[in-house]
């Protein structure tokens, strides 16, 4: 890479599903462009390729797919935009992204005999983040809020599970963030944490996910034990 050239920093948002993740990535986005940054958001699963309108004719119940498959599928998807984001963050654009490959091991680990090492095999390769932001929020509470239950995995006891297995994914990349707060709360907690991280990994060659994903035993456990946030 040229080191004259300000890298971008690749930002992954994560969290059980409806803990406010997409609204936060928004408010991020608007706010970084609005300071002069370069800076693109992008989600996952994205269901405007051929195999992310599969995976959302599952998550929609439309289809039924084979454990193992659906989780490839998911990884695959992620592979398909692999090129485009290292040139986007090599070009000095810093990318928001709604969901990664945590999402895709933890919620694939949650069920019946998936396991673990397996998962994680078809991410080795893929980019590695500079900062996980993991919105943390009960699965009671997440169950209350707007449209919870349309989608195949938001189920409170699923979500449960799911809860658990990110623990275990957790690194030094990782920040908790408390998300029972006001949106404005939530945001200014991540907006300071993003802005430390878009400095220091400036000029940082970009990393890649190798076999020992996940498995980062000098890691800080960011969590609680409770179902509660911290």
């Amino acid at each position: 890479m040229n080191q004259a050239l300000r890298r971008g920093a690749l930002i992954v948002f994560e969290g059980c599903d409806r803990a406010g993740k997409t609204t936060q990535c928004h408010k991020l986005v608007e706010v970084l462009k609005r300071e002069g940054h370069r800076v693109e958001l992008m989600k996952f699963p994205d269901r405007s390729t051929t195999i992310g309108q599969m995976i959302s004719q599952y998550l929609q119940k439309k289809v039924e797919l084979e454990d193992h498959v659906i989780h490839l599928l998911f990884a695959a998807n992620r592979w398909e935009a692999v090129k485009k984001m290292e040139n986007l963050l090599l070009n000095g654009t810093t990318l928001v992204v709604d969901r990664y490959s945590f999402s895709g091991i933890a919620f694939s680990a949650a069920k019946p005999h998936m396991d673990f090492e397996w998962l994680k095999q078809p991410e080795v390769g893929l980019l590695q983040p500079d900062l996980v932001l993991f919105l943390e929020l009960s699965s009671d509470v997440a169950s209350k809020r707007g449209e919870f239950g349309q989608e195949r995995y938001e189920q409170p006891q699923f979500q449960r599970s799911v809860r658990q297995i990110f623990r275990k994914l957790q690194d030094k990349s990782w920040q908790v963030i408390n998300a029972d707060g006001t949106p404005e709360e939530v945001h200014q907690d991540i907006y300071e944490k993003v802005k430390r991280s878009i400095e220091l990994v400036s000029f940082q060659q970009l990393k890649k996910f190798d076999k020992n994903l996940g498995n980062d035993q000098n890691c800080e456990d960011l969590s609680s034990d409770s179902e509660g946030v911290r």
